[in-house]
């Protein structure tokens, strides 16, 4: 297969289209990238995969999922204790939002 010789005016066509924009100095470095990933894609469909099995995973491994579940319920007090300040059993952390002042 013949490599493809893609323009400048092609890398602009489809930054358009995409809705990117560039900077003009950057056009003939994008446009080599994108040649070149254009080149690979034809190199890669003159491979004959015609007995090859799809692929959808190379490991066997399985999810193994588990109920949540909480297990250190009771260490309530000890993690208070070491909390800088604590109220009403929960840890107290300073305001995010300051709902006193206006904007």
């Amino acid at each position: 297969m013949a490599e493809t010789e893609l323009t400048q005016d092609d890398v602009k066509h489809v930054a358009q289209l995409a809705m990117l924009t560039f900077e003009e100095q950057k056009l003939e470095h994008f446009t080599t990238q994108l040649d070149d990933i254009l080149n690979l894609v034809e190199t890669l469909n003159e491979v004959d995969t015609t007995d090859v099995p799809a692929t959808f995973t190379v490991t066997e491994n399985v999810n193994v999922l588990r109920t949540d579940t909480a297990n250190n319920t009771h260490q309530g007090s000890e993690l208070l204790a070491n909390a800088p300040e604590a109220e009403n059993g929960l840890i107290k952390v300073p305001a995010i939002i300051d709902e006193s002042e206006e904007a």
